[in-house]
């Protein structure tokens, strides 16, 4: 009896554990975006912004049908983008601020 109960008691454990994964990985993915969204990422990193996009909604697509681990997967692919999509809008924006902004030690 106690084996028994002590396997349900695993196997309850362990139905949980897709749900709350895919959860933490949407939201980290809600979070990457955000911050890409807060570097300019929309104009400065066009493909990588839509590839984010793309990616969260097919996350919460997969989730919402039970299949927590694609759901995972395309969470973290989402992640991904929406970070290099920061890093290059900031590096667009960097060498946009370069290109307007006078050569050091002239006077405009």
């Amino acid at each position: 009896m106690k084996r028994l109960l002590a396997l349900v008691a695993a196997a309850g454990a362990l139905a949980g554990c897709g749900p709350v994964r895919a959860t933490s990985n949407l939201l980290d993915a809600e979070v990457q975006i955000q911050a890409a969204r807060t570097a300019g990422a929309e104009k400065l990193a066009p493909y990588e912004w839509t590839a984010a996009n793309l990616y969260i909604r097919k996350a919460r697509e997969e989730v919402s049908y039970s299949d927590y681990q694609a759901g995972v997967d395309f969470a973290e692919k989402a992640s991904r983008f929406a970070n290099q999509a920061r890093e290059q809008a900031m590096a667009n924006a960097n060498a946009a601020d370069e290109a307007i902004a006078p050569p050091a030690g002239t006077n405009p």
